[in-house]
């Protein structure tokens, strides 16, 4: 099938990739000059594993382009709209206008049976605002347009892309349906569901889905503080809970809040949402609220690893990245928690296998290293921000070796405090019991 990306970034060029790969015939169009001219070099803008040899596949093999100019638009079949919907500032709504340029832009070009798809992730009617659009400028033609929302983990998007749980479609148009039916047939021997529902349905449960894992995250971040006071240990108490399959294991993992580019601002525009049509989500607004707050308070837990005082002192901090397997800082914990360690008197060394250049312009008045063991020299403390896997198995000896005292921040329980302790280090995890 002849299918047209718009939009080069996260989720616009992982698509097209995985889409060639399924056999397609792929252009992806951006109108940053920069970012395609890089993308025909085969450079690749965003750290995620395994995405420039699926890129430098296909496009060798004839099935992926990039390109700046609309005129393919006319060929394809299906037209995915996957711009970026950014917050906006001042009141947490989704920023829909890239996404109404688009649709404005290929509306001229569109073929009489083309079939428009946005995978942005976009608030309850924006399909709707779109149709209007592609009406307005085409009163002849008929041309559907569908809600197929993405559901990729960063570090894991291609796994995520081929092996997903559900393809949500959101359409009431049969040949819409067949159109998408025939773009995902190659999942078929994988057995993934592909769940027909109305285009606004689709837009609410990609909305309803970031924030019910972002609802699961913050609370067994508030049952670890409660750990912290009674005695228990999350872990423990996490694996309890993970095995009754109602609740189910995954994003329970306590840790210093979460961030990235979809749960934080979906939340807030799943919020703006319900606000504008009347409704409350309580349950949403604590979490956003309690998460922010979870952020700005590690930078205590490092001050009571080191007995209550960081004025002047050396703190390697390990990971800056919202979470291991991307270079993405959007709305990473590691920054509230440096800027405070930074303001509290703190000279701050730092490690990152792939965010660093991203974390510059966050964070300027830190020293970036070359490895994990270069940035705890001189510390007195290290604090594990990022739970990336180079960071699962350091060397604890050499790390303590080349530090001025042996303490260790685990905000992610990458270690446990037994094995800390083996190596003379002073242990803090998250939701365990008080300084070991």
């Amino acid at each position: 099938m002849r299918v047209v990306m718009i939009g080069a970034g996260y989720v616009g060029l992982v698509s097209a990739a995985c889409f060639a790969e399924f056999g397609h015939r792929v252009t992806c169009i951006d109108k940053d000059a920069e970012r395609v001219a890089a993308l025909n070099r085969g450079e690749i803008p965003i750290f995620e594993p395994g995405l420039a040899d699926l890129v430098e596949v296909n496009v060798r093999q004839g099935r992926l382009e990039f390109a700046m100019e609309m005129a393919v638009v006319g060929e394809a079949e299906a037209i995915f709209i996957a711009v970026g919907t950014p917050a906006r500032r001042g009141d947490g709504h989704a920023d829909l206008s890239f996404v109404y340029a688009a649709a404005r832009e290929i509306a001229p070009r569109l073929s009489g049976t083309a079939v428009v798809i946005t995978k942005s992730t976009v608030p309850v009617g924006t399909g709707d605002e779109i149709e209007r659009i592609l009406r307005a400028q085409r009163p002849d033609a008929d041309l559907p347009v569908v809600s197929n929302p993405e559901f990729l983990r960063e570090g894991a998007a291609i796994q995520d892309f081929k092996h997903p749980d559900r393809i949500v479609v959101g359409t009431d148009d049969a040949r819409a349906r067949a159109v998408l039916a025939d773009i995902y047939r190659p999942l078929y021997l994988n057995a993934a569901p592909i769940v027909y529902v109305s285009r606004r349905t689709a837009e609410l449960i990609k909305y309803a889905s970031n924030a019910f894992l972002a609802t699961k995250i913050t609370f067994i971040n508030e049952i670890a503080d409660l750990c912290e006071r009674v005695g228990a240990d999350v872990q423990d108490v996490a694996r309890g809970m993970g095995l009754d399959n109602r609740i189910g294991a995954k994003f329970l993992h306590a840790g210093p809040g979460f961030g990235g580019s979809c749960l934080p601002k979906d939340a807030a525009a799943l919020i703006r949402s319900a606000h504008d049509h009347g409704a409350q989500l309580r349950v949403v607004e604590t979490v956003v609220a309690v998460n922010e707050q979870r952020k700005r308070a590690m930078a205590r837990k490092v001050m009571a690893a080191l007995d209550g005082s960081i004025r002047g002192k050396t703190i390697a901090v390990l990971g800056l990245t919202f979470k291991p397997n991307t270079d993405d800082m959007r709305d990473s914990p590691a920054v509230p928690l440096i800027t405070a360690l930074h303001d509290l008197g703190a000279k701050i060394r730092t490690y990152d296998p792939a965010g660093m250049e991203q974390a510059k312009p966050h964070l300027p008045d830190v020293i970036y290293c070359t490895s994990a063991y270069a940035a705890a020299e001189g510390a007195e403390a290290v604090v594990i921000a990022t739970e990336w896997e180079q960071f699962r198995a350091l060397d604890l000896d050499r790390l303590r070796s080349v530090m001025t005292r042996s303490v260790i921040v685990d905000l992610h329980n990458v270690y446990r405090a037994e094995e800390a302790q083996r190596a003379s280090f002073r242990y803090l995890g998250i939701g365990r019991t008080g300084v070991e």
